[in-house]
């Protein structure tokens, strides 16, 4: 099988990531040596500042399992991490060039295996990137993947996902993603705190999406989540609230297939829509 570049989205700019040394599911090796002293001083700093702006923002999961990650002064080898996630949860973190698509994202999941981009970002890209490179995929996703509910949501979200694929019904089960792992928040007792890896990994929407008076805060509904339509391109018009981790669990579940009968006979909702009787959580 040719392995090809996946392009995300809205982004300009071509797939970055070397292919050509990816094996038949995208996986490849870590080439650590390959990374410059400039690209480590690019994580120290985004290291430093995202950990900065996390009290009072983050979720308190994601605060306490932050340290296991043990890489604040440059970039992580990946079997450093691995030798204690697989001891925590049985996880294990993969090289892959860059995204990658997604029924094999589904199966790298299914079997308790993370797929981390193996570059970083440029220095003018400091403050937005469009699809995710290594600090986005470290530090925004592999802390809770030390949680063994977060764990297990993991496992059966790309289980679930490989189901929605037979059932071309990838786009509804996406948009899960996107609304929990990527942007979700959670309420607790001081507050609504964000557990997402784009917003934990964001510096200005981490602020934005527990503060601002902008953005519409919902409780989660799976059918209301997997109707939403979403922005890869600016802060979300939209998040949706758990109570904590373990509803995710409960969520995934659920059989999905009679949900996705059902909302391909609704319509979708737009990012920024409020439905009739919605209120916003206060913040």
């Amino acid at each position: 099988m040719e392995v090809r570049p996946v392009v995300y989205g809205q982004s300009s700019r071509p797939p970055r990531g070397d292919y050509s040394r990816a094996a038949s599911d995208y996986t490849c090796t870590q080439n650590y040596a390959a990374y410059t002293e400039v690209e480590h001083a690019t994580w120290r700093q985004l290291y430093a500042r995202q950990r900065a702006l996390l009290p009072g923002r983050a979720s308190s999961d994601f605060i306490a399992c932050l340290p296991l990650l043990g890489a604040s002064e440059r970039i992580p080898h990946f079997e450093d991490i691995n030798t204690r996630l697989q001891a925590a949860t049985g996880w294990q973190l993969v090289g892959v060039p860059g995204l990658i698509p997604e029924v094999d994202f589904f199966r790298l999941l299914s079997q308790r295996r993370f797929p981390v981009t193996d570059w970083i970002r440029t220095r003018d890209e400091l403050d937005y990137i469009v699809e995710p490179d290594i600090f986005h995929d470290l530090f925004g996703h592999v802390p809770l993947l030390f949680h063994p509910v977060l764990a297990d949501y993991m496992q059966a979200y790309g289980a679930g996902g490989l189901k929605a694929a037979d059932l071309g019904a990838t786009e509804l089960l996406a948009r899960l993603y996107w609304y929990t792992i990527e942007f979700g928040l959670v309420r607790e007792a001081d507050g609504i705190k964000a557990y997402g890896a784009g917003i934990l990994s964001s510096a200005g929407e981490l602020a934005y999406s527990v503060t601002s008076p902008i953005p519409q805060r919902l409780p989660l509904q799976l059918e209301r989540t997997m109707r939403t339509r979403y922005r890869i391109d600016d802060y979300q018009h939209t998040y949706f609230v758990i109570d904590d981790l373990q509803q995710l669990l409960d969520f995934a579940s659920s059989d999905f297939a009679p949900l996705y009968d059902r909302l391909r006979q609704l319509p979708e909702i737009a990012a920024d829509e409020r439905l009739p009787g919605e209120a916003s959580i206060p913040v």
